[in-house]
């Protein structure tokens, strides 16, 4: 089984908790990348990441600066968004790090897939950018079916927590023998199930430190999952896709 989550924008470096294990698989693609971010002038490269000139600046900085052979970070403790603060890898045991680094991998648009223990640059590339090179005008036709390749080598048993913008990588090359469950939490109103970003985020860092710590190796357990008051919802259920409602709504 394996599991697969979306990166943060928000990136930090940090060489002094732990040390990473090793290279993330897709390196030498991650360097054809950085070369062609180079390339770009300050303006492609702001329109590009759809951000404000602090950011922008920064993240000039980073690829000017970079190099993706030192000073590294291992991911799970890189990324620092809403899903990896509920997640809490800094509080986990070894055993429970031992789980996420066989089971847990993180979809990149800039690394392809990362292990939780690959060391890492922070980096600005969401997948949905519009990055050119050699034929190619996006990402997901750079990555094409690399990704799910990879990851169906290593099982064919994946649970999807990842957003749409990066479960778009591995979806449309699923293969009869593999199943993908994506995990949808939502709140039941006006008999509809509605998604609110943040407690999504929220709940599908929560669902991997749940699945850490009771070391789940069947998908069907997930289904036990109740942070944030939410339960599983059978009747709104299928083999591909896990509906969790939470019970007790908080007001926006």
């Amino acid at each position: 089984m394996r599991i697969i989550i979306s990166p943060a924008k928000k990136m930090k470096t940090d060489t002094d908790f732990l040390e990473s294990r090793q290279a993330p698989q897709f390196l030498s693609e991650s360097q054809t990348l950085l070369a062609l971010l180079r390339k770009l002038s300050y303006a492609e490269a702001k329109a590009l990441w759809k951000c404000n000139d602090a950011i922008a600046a920064l993240n000039m900085q980073r690829i000017e600066e970079m190099d993706l052979t030192r000073n590294l970070t291992p991911a799970i403790f890189a990324y620092e968004g809403i899903q990896y603060q509920y997640m809490a890898p800094g509080i986990f045991q070894t055993e429970e790090l031992d789980y996420l680094q066989q089971h847990l991998r993180i979809l990149s648009g800039f690394y392809g897939i990362v292990r939780p223990f690959d060391g890492v640059v922070p980096y600005r590339l969401e997948m949905q950018a519009k990055l050119g090179g050699p034929g190619f005008s996006t990402l997901y036709e750079f990555w094409n079916r690399r990704l799910a390749d990879q990851l169906f080598a290593e099982s064919d048993t994946i649970v999807n927590l990842a957003s749409k913008e990066y479960s778009k990588c591995i979806s449309p090359y699923l293969r009869s023998h593999v199943r993908m469950v994506s995990v949808v939490f939502g709140q039941e109103i006006g008999g509809k199930v509605v998604e609110r970003a943040t407690l999504v985020k929220m709940a599908r860092g929560e669902m991997v430190r749940f699945m850490a710590e009771q070391q789940i190796t069947s998908v069907e357990e997930i289904q036990g999952f109740s942070g944030f008051d939410f339960r599983y919802e059978a009747a709104l259920s299928n083999e591909s896709t896990y509906v969790f409602i939470q019970a007790k709504q908080d007001k926006e």
